[in-house]
C-alpha cells in the first residue's frame, strides 16, 4: 500500500501552487510525479480534427510527489501518513490517528463473485 492513492484529497506543500487542494487524478511512482484536478494547469494548443474542435486548453500538470501532502479526514489540514494494522487490515494513519479510507469500493464490488440466481 502506498501513502498517496488516486482519489485522495491532497495539498500542494511548495512551488507555485502552493496552499492549493484538489483530488489526485494519476500517480507515476516511477517518476515521482502525480497529477491533481484543476492544479498546476499548462496552456496546451490543439489542432483541429473531425472528432474535436481546436484551441487552446488548459490540461493539469504533473508535480513531484515530495511537494504535496494528504489531508487530514477530521482536521483538513496537510498531515504525514502511517501504517498500522487494525482489525487485521493495513490502514494508513494519519498523525491524529484518524483512518485515510481508500475509496475502493468499485474494485471491491468488482472482485467478488456474481451471485447466482435459481
Amino acid at each position: 500500500m502506498n501513502r498517496l492513492l488516486i482519489a485522495d484529497e491532497v495539498q500542494v506543500t511548495a512551488g507555485n501552487s502552493k496552499g492549493q487542494k484538489g483530488k489526485i487524478a494519476a500517480i507515476d511512482y516511477e517518476r515521482g510525479r502525480v497529477v491533481i484536478e484543476g492544479i498546476n494547469l499548462r496552456k496546451r494548443h490543439m489542432k483541429p480534427t473531425p472528432q474535436t474542435n481546436g484551441g487552446i486548453i488548459e490540461i493539469p500538470g504533473p508535480i513531484a510527489l515530495s511537494n504535496i501532502m494528504p489531508l487530514d479526514p477530521e482536521s483538513g489540514k496537510p498531515t504525514r501518513v502511517h501504517f498500522e494494522e487494525r482489525d487485521g487490515k493495513k490502514e494508513r494513519v494519519a498523525k491524529s490517528g484518524a483512518i485515510i479510507p481508500t475509496r475502493r469500493g468499485r474494485l471491491e464490488v468488482a472482485s467478488e463473485p456474481a451471485a447466482e440466481e435459481k
